[in-house]
């Protein structure tokens, strides 16, 4: 039985929009000033995290995905369903939008299309969201895209440290400039540009946009999707359910001490985005954790304990 939780090496990307905050706040070595994202948990084609602990040290987590399935409580289908992000938005995100399942299969033959969620870890003072947009109908919304009327249609939202945002797809969105979020969504790589400032890159070029996509695959008209928290304890660790949907369950947990035995539902995605301490398994396996690390806990560990000051970011996939 793999007794151990899987550690991961991060993969990172260079972004128009990227900055070097995952190196200042998180310690990573990033490649370029303009590092936009680190992939903590991902077995995306586009960037697949490794294995660097146990036995299974040196794979990639498709790989794992693919041979050892028990790991995953036998979970069906060929690819691995999240896919864990850090995000730095050193300037504004395009604004951009993301099909559901149905319309990636079918127009870009990709296995799934894209929900996600936001956990706001840190932002300026004023910092804001692109979140919806004010059109009625497709038509409305085509017109004020091809008139530029981008105050008239955009819905902002300001935020603050700790915000969670939920983003089905459909959803137009954007994040602003100054904020680092974790992102838990479907393990896809599909974004469909609705508007980017007019923005050029090295090249002078500007980037590619996908207004008829975006049109077709928008929520229109826009409905907020809410979900309270729901708070629980187990000893000194603090469980905040963020959202449960269909395809993810998220927490922040918050731990100030030691959690005698915490229950594994099937695996668990494990992002520190704070802290540090101790994971044991079954009183004798231990492993050291420290803010920046991911890791899945696979399902052959059915209970652990936990010890140290630390938050995190954890997520499974929704039975």
């Amino acid at each position: 039985m793999y007794n151990e939780p899987l550690f991961l090496k991060p993969v990172f990307k260079d972004r128009i929009w990227g900055g070097t905050k995952l190196h200042d706040e998180f310690g990573y070595k990033i490649p370029t000033e303009t590092t936009g994202e680190c992939w903590g948990i991902s077995a995306h084609a586009h960037g697949p995290s490794e294995v660097v602990n146990g036995k299974l040290k040196g794979k990639t987590l498709d790989q794992v995905w693919d041979e050892h399935r028990e790991l995953f409580a036998g979970q069906e289908g060929e690819e691995f369903p999240l896919l864990v992000k850090i995000l730095d938005a050193k300037t504004d995100l395009s604004v951009q939008v993301h099909p559901d399942d149905s319309y990636a299969r079918k127009v870009e033959g990709e296995a799934f299309g894209k929900t996600e969620c936001w956990y706001v870890v840190d932002c300026g003072p004023e910092a804001e969201l692109v979140y919806g947009h004010h059109a009625k109908t497709k038509l409305q919304f085509g017109q004020m895209v091809a008139e530029n009327r981008w105050d008239e249609l955009l819905r902002k939202v300001t935020i603050k440290p700790g915000d969670f945002v939920y983003v089905p797809n459909g959803t137009i969105h954007a994040i602003g400039a100054g904020t680092m979020i974790l992102e838990t969504q479907q393990s896809s790589d599909i974004t469909y540009r609705v508007y980017d400032y007019d923005r050029r890159d090295d090249a002078g070029n500007k980037r590619e946009l996908h207004i008829e996509k975006s049109i077709e695959v928008a929520m229109i008209p826009h409905e907020d999707n809410n979900f309270e928290p729901v708070l629980s304890e187990i000893d000194d660790l603090k469980i905040s359910k963020l959202v449960r949907e269909n395809y993810f369950t998220v927490y922040h947990w918050s731990l100030n001490g030691t959690v005698s035995k915490i229950e594994n539902p099937s695996y668990l995605l494990v992002s520190v985005i704070d802290g540090e301490g101790e994971l044991t398994v079954g009183g004798e396996t231990s492993s050291t954790y420290k803010k920046g690390d991911h890791f899945i806990v696979p399902s052959s560990v059915k209970r652990f304990s936990m010890n140290g000051h630390a938050r995190f970011i954890v997520s499974h996939p929704t039975l």
